[in-house]
């Protein structure tokens, strides 16, 4: 690892943390990802339980909550505190608000197998997803991975922050739907594959921290940059995002788990390492901001 690298884990690992005083913070690791105790997510949520919650979220950007045993309405209800849900726009389903997460033994695929950002080709993208898993494989497997997007760019050189705060990306939804990790999923929608242009570093809108806004699922080019330029530069990100393992954290899954992972400042890698043993969730997601410039 480089001195860059090494200073900025080293800062981000010694920074304040937050006290709490209704909900039990346990981190994963230093970088990213905490397990949440003490709340019962079916239950009426005060106040002041959201606000700790909300800020464990910014914190760690990846909350998880185990023993959870939620309706769809509870599940929905929960998300709706911190805005109003999402609806996929390529994918319809009979709860437009609920989205389906499973795979057996008749898959050809997974959602999320692949480093990415949720639905990033919108212009509001989600500011965040909670996933609850009711059905886990038997012996073992199906851990999802995350990321840290504010150590991504952290620990990034000083000339490259420079040249990347200057840049914006095109992000496209051709490139998981039409052509990549879903492989060829759908026809092009009439009017063309939805897209949305992004700085490539923004600003977390609640903690105003500076954090790497690409991810290799969704983000087709740099419309500035000639297409090779474009391609590898994003190639060095990706590869910087998905191999710098000090970014990252495992979440495992046991039957009533909730998982809300922070949209603006993560990427997730849904590992799929249990074909065919049957996994199956369902998600609600909610709607953000556009991401801003720096």
């Amino acid at each position: 690892m480089d001195q860059f690298a090494l200073d900025a884990i080293k800062a981000w690992n010694q920074r304040p943390r937050p006290q709490y005083r209704l909900i039990e913070v346990t981190p994963i690791n230093p970088s990213i990802g905490a397990v949440i105790g003490g709340v019962d997510l079916a239950r009426e949520v005060s106040r002041e339980l959201f606000a700790e919650i909300n800020s464990a979220l910014v914190e760690h950007h990846v909350i998880v909550f185990r023993d959870q045993k939620l309706s769809n309405e509870d599940h929905k209800a929960f998300g709706r505190l911190f805005g109003e849900l999402h609806c996929h726009p390529l994918k319809a389903r009979r709860d437009t608000e609920i989205l389906v997460v499973a795979a057996d033994e008749t898959s050809k695929n997974v959602a999320g197998e692949g480093w990415h950002t949720d639905v990033t080709f919108e212009e509001r993208p989600p500011m965040g997803s909670i996933l609850y898993m009711t059905e886990v494989p038997l012996d073992g497997g199906g851990a999802t991975m995350f990321l840290n997007s504010h150590l991504a760019y952290e620990t990034l050189s000083p000339a490259m922050k420079r040249l990347l705060e200057e840049l914006t990306a095109v992000h496209s939804a051709r490139k998981p739907f039409g052509s990549g990790y879903l492989g060829n999923l759908m026809k092009e929608p009439p009017g063309g594959w939805p897209e949305a242009e992004h700085p490539i570093v923004t600003r977390h809108p609640v903690s105003g921290r500076k954090l790497l806004y690409v991810n290799d699922g969704m983000t087709d080019r740099i419309p500035r940059l000639a297409p090779h330029e474009s391609d590898a530069l994003l190639d060095m990100l990706f590869r910087h995002c998905a191999t710098m393992q000090e970014l990252h954290c495992r979440v495992h899954w046991e039957p009533g788990t909730v998982t809300f992972w922070d949209n603006r400042s993560t990427q997730h890698h849904a590992v799929w390492d249990y074909y065919p043993a049957r996994r199956y969730g369902q998600r609600v997601s909610i709607i953000g901001d556009r991401p801003g410039r720096v």
